[in-house]
């Protein structure tokens, strides 16, 4: 065997061995991000059934089941979150528009501190259906871990899209296809 295909068969051996370490630091970096990360046991998936729920906070008692025939979109967020506050006046916006066409925005917020939830309702107007789960159970059911995340469900309780991260909720995109789901 010459110089040069020796030299060749170590560069190649080399170059596979740097991009199984790259991959592996990849995996690594996922993991300890979180991306990736799922902490319940099943995540939905567009086009099947939204996992049912109950939520007793000290204002109300919200389960999904009582809105069935309507569009739901379940919004989980947070009042530390910065793009969950940035959402929330197109959040209202949309549903003062929507409502009549049976469209409910029920917003399932993970506030530990139920202080800091009614001030902040209080001192931004938010004049949505909330609920506040601090134990994440609900957010777990659907593997939601980053917020704001969005489900939007059709009147057979099937989600039928999902966001991750703030939206403008009066999108003619998103106002079309939420009206669509209404007729539906």
């Amino acid at each position: 065997m010459c110089l040069r295909q020796t030299s060749r068969i170590l560069y190649y051996s080399f170059v596979k061995r740097l991009a199984v370490l790259i991959g592996l630091i990849a995996i690594g970096l996922l993991v300890i991000t979180g991306a990736g990360c799922y902490r319940g046991t099943h995540p939905p998936r567009i086009g099947s059934p939204a996992p049912g729920f109950t939520i007793r906070d000290a204002d109300r008692t919200i389960s999904l089941d009582q809105f069935r025939g309507k569009v739901v979109v379940l919004n989980f967020w947070a009042t530390w979150c910065a793009p969950c506050v940035e959402e929330i006046p197109s959040l209202v916006k949309m549903q003062q528009d929507l409502k009549p066409r049976g469209i409910v925005v029920l917003a399932v917020s993970i506030d530990e501190d139920a202080d800091a939830y009614h001030q902040f309702l209080k001192n931004h107007g938010v004049d949505l259906l909330t609920v506040r789960d601090p134990s994440q159970k609900t957010n777990d059911m659907y593997g939601t871990f980053k917020f704001p995340e969005t489900y939007i469900i059709d009147r057979q309780g099937i989600i039928r899209r999902k966001f991750i991260g703030a939206a403008e909720w009066t999108q003619p995109e998103i106002i079309q296809f939420l009206n669509k789901l209404s007729a539906g």
